[in-house]
């Protein structure tokens, strides 16, 4: 893997961010359990699968880059917490619609049984459906961020964009017209730019965003990071699932190749595409450049999107 810019300083805990990582996952978890309805409460089943999806142990990658951007910019960690929630119920509605029997039919997420094998079918489609709107309902209610009327417009703006048919929804349907074919490398960062990565570089652009007036070097130097530590991302997700096991990943190892997915690994074989990681993982800690030492915590969190191992 090559090494930071050397315009960025990389101290082992990037003053302190590595240690944080957790206390970031905590808090996001603590935000996200406080908006999830209760299980008690009517409709019991549904909300009591929202609260299985989306309260699972999981890497909270991308409430992650909402903190790390914000801590980066210097923005109040409170206002963050609303934002990484909305983030991450997207993803957690993706996944669940993802793992349906009419999409990729998977059996495991997150080490344990998928929402529609927890539950059922129909009530995973719900769940989904539910998370979705809640996480709008986070963006327009949540006191604690930032009052700017314009800027949380522009994040509920970018969600809608990062989820729709020119962000996740749209990757999505290209991966399954895709199914069985081979695709051009251009063809297949297009597809994973629309599938991961808008809603990777969403998060990263929420944290910008949570700032009273960001400067426009800043945000543009941060979309540019978002778009390439989202592509690899992905690139290490596909060489996970290629050489990684079911029960470390805590889901179906090889699921993409049984399934006949066009794949980093499948186009460029494994040796290649970690040398296609090293690259773009190179030219998102250049993105950070004009950021300087202040980007320690994106440049942190950059190494462990790239070099964990589930």
């Amino acid at each position: 893997m090559p090494s930071p810019s050397r315009s960025i300083k990389m101290p082992d805990a990037a003053s302190g961010f590595t240690t944080r990582i957790s206390n970031y996952r905590e808090r996001v978890e603590t935000a996200l359990a406080r908006w999830m309805p209760d299980e008690t409460d009517a409709p019991e089943r549904l909300h009591a699968a929202m609260r299985y999806a989306v309260l699972a142990p999981g890497k909270r990658i991308r409430p992650l880059l909402v903190y790390a951007t914000g801590e980066t910019l210097g923005v109040p960690v409170g206002r963050l917490d609303g934002p990484a929630c909305a983030i991450e119920l997207i993803h957690a509605y993706s996944l669940v619609h993802d793992d349906l029997p009419a999409m990729d039919d998977d059996d495991l997420r997150r080490g344990r049984p998928t929402c529609h094998r927890a539950y059922d079918e129909a009530t995973a489609i719900l769940v989904g459906d539910a998370l979705q709107t809640l996480a709008f309902e986070v963006l327009a209610r949540d006191h604690a961020m930032i009052a700017n009327t314009s800027r949380r417009l522009r994040m509920t703006a970018i969600l809608a964009r990062a989820g729709g048919s020119m962000g996740m929804a749209g990757g999505q349907m290209v991966d399954i017209e895709a199914q069985g074919k081979k695709l051009e490398r251009g063809a297949l960062d297009n597809m994973h730019a629309m599938k991961t990565g808008a809603l990777i570089r969403a998060a990263v652009l929420f944290g910008a965003h949570s700032l009273q007036e960001p400067r426009e070097a800043a945000l543009h130097a941060l979309e540019r990071f978002g778009t390439r530590i989202g592509l690899a991302f992905q690139i290490q997700d596909d060489i996970l699932d290629a050489s990684g096991d079911s029960a470390r990943l805590g889901k179906q190892a090889g699921a993409d190749a049984a399934h006949d997915k066009p794949t980093y690994t499948g186009l460029l074989g494994v040796d290649e595409a970690r040398r296609a990681l090293a690259t773009v993982y190179s030219e998102a800690l250049e993105a950070l450049e004009p950021l300087g030492e202040d980007a320690a915590p994106l440049v942190t969190l950059s190494r462990f999107i790239v070099e964990r191992d589930h």
